[in-house]
């Protein structure tokens, strides 16, 4: 089971503790919940009355009031960054046991789609009959570093994460999951460097780059959860090459029935699928290349923390996964990153998922499709303390809308609010009822 964070009076980070004993703490006083995503309680007290806590600074030590400080922990983030999902887990390198992990949804695309909206509106307002607008070009340069805003936002997504749970957790290291497929690797399987890109680990480079373009299924026949063999689309025995482009996935009975033939031959009474297999192969990988094009600005922000960063290949992280036989999902792959990978305790961890969904919109005014103004938007954003998002608690205790109601706030300038729960929406809720848990941050969170 995932554990709960602690933080000291000072607010300085302590050895996270087992959900049973945040419980006891809570029940008795001597604590009170901090932040609810990820669920993090403050002590009230000194750490004597809490022997078990360990204090994660030794800049500040404790007085001798407070008794001796233990151990702390050592624990590692691992981050495993992608196109649409980064998994996250939070592992103790001494005991192997995975004390959080999380999975975070990007809006990368949503980004991109709406900057292409942005660009088709304007280029329709610019070829009306308007008023003459100076062109401008000198306010377009891009600075060294710059990457398309629906790439910058991934690393912005995980940056903001990181920075959470250093201030809730002891973390003394970071691995990174650097690239997702060596190609140089895939290329020279005798590439010197590198321990892991020899003995063992050869090969998997190349099956995993397969398996993520091909979607994990036969090229043939489709089928999946079966074992699949690297295939030559053009036969070696007809001049076909060693390079990736001419590398599929085939179960073995399609396999064993293609043989040497070549593919035109094989498919000939099946021309759709022929055609959508060439031009497969043909196809780059876009969430590989995304997560190509961040990996070093992500590297660079990760290095700007001060802490020793690892870092690691996807074929690695395979590897890991597959020697202690892990299932694949996004925190566990985090989890196996990096050479550092001990024997994994992950019995009963069920990760956070997060959304990230933005801060709002900056638009003036809602528009319709042809891109005219429709409807009006506010200037404000607070209503009566309360904004739109926030996860508020409210207790009605008169009317029709009696009861107690848990969910994300619309805020109106009435001050009657729209609450969404779990069992749907309630709406008229007076912002006398309501009580903020959790503000609004940008990102949605779930189990």
């Amino acid at each position: 089971m995932s554990k709960v964070f602690v933080i000291d009076q000072n607010k300085r980070p302590l050895d996270p503790i087992h959900s049973a004993h945040a419980r006891q703490l809570l029940r008795n006083k001597k604590a009170a919940v901090f932040r609810r995503f990820p669920f993090t309680i403050i002590l009230k007290e000194s750490r004597a009355d809490s022997p078990s806590l360990s204090f994660a600074s030794s800049q500040s030590p404790p007085s001798a009031k407070t008794g001796t400080c233990s151990p702390i922990s050592a624990l590692r983030l691992k981050i495993d960054p992608g196109a649409k999902y980064t998994g996250i887990a939070l592992v103790n390198d001494a005991t192997g046991e995975v004390v959080f992990a999380a999975e975070l949804k990007h809006r990368g695309f949503a980004i991109r789609d709406a900057l292409t909206s942005r660009r088709q509106l304007r280029r329709s307002r610019r070829a009306r009959k308007t008023r003459y607008r100076k062109p401008r070009f000198l306010n377009r340069t891009r600075p060294l570093g710059w990457l398309a805003p629906s790439l910058q936002s991934r690393v912005e997504n995980i940056k903001t994460l990181v920075e959470k749970l250093r201030r809730f957790a002891p973390i003394t290291a970071i691995s990174q999951e650097l690239v997702r497929f060596d190609m140089q690797l895939m290329s020279n399987p005798n590439i010197q460097g590198e321990e892991y890109q020899q003995g063992t680990l050869q090969g998997y480079e190349t099956r995993e780059y397969l398996l993520e373009k091909w979607g994990r299924q036969c090229a043939y026949c489709a089928c999946i959860d079966v074992p699949f063999q690297v295939e030559h689309i053009h036969p070696r025995a007809k001049g076909g090459s060693n390079s990736i482009s001419n590398l599929t996935l085939s179960c073995e009975k399609c396999n064993a029935k293609k043989g040497t033939k070549d593919i035109k031959d094989f498919l000939k009474l099946d021309p759709s699928k022929l055609t959508k297999i060439l031009s497969q192969a043909k196809k780059p990988l876009a969430d590989a290349a995304a997560v190509n094009t961040t990996r070093w600005a992500l590297l660079q922000t990760l290095k700007s923390t001060g802490l020793p960063v690892e870092t690691g290949s996807g074929g690695l992280t395979k590897f890991n996964r597959s020697q202690q036989m892990l299932e694949k999902t996004h925190w566990l792959d985090a989890a196996c990153v990096g050479k550092s990978t001990p024997s994994l305790i992950v019995k009963g961890i069920k990760p956070l998922l997060i959304t990230a969904n933005g801060h709002g919109s900056r638009q003036s005014c809602r528009t319709d499709k042809f891109g005219f103004p429709s409807r009006y938007v506010p200037r404000f954003k607070f209503v009566n303390g309360f904004q739109t998002g926030d996860i508020v608690k409210a207790i009605v205790t008169k009317g029709k809308k009696i009861g107690e109601y848990i969910g994300r706030v619309a805020v109106r300038t009435s001050g009657s609010f729209n609450i969404s729960f779990s069992l749907g929406l309630v709406q008229g809720i007076s912002h006398k009822y309501c009580k903020s848990i959790h503000k609004k941050d940008g990102y949605e969170y779930g189990k």
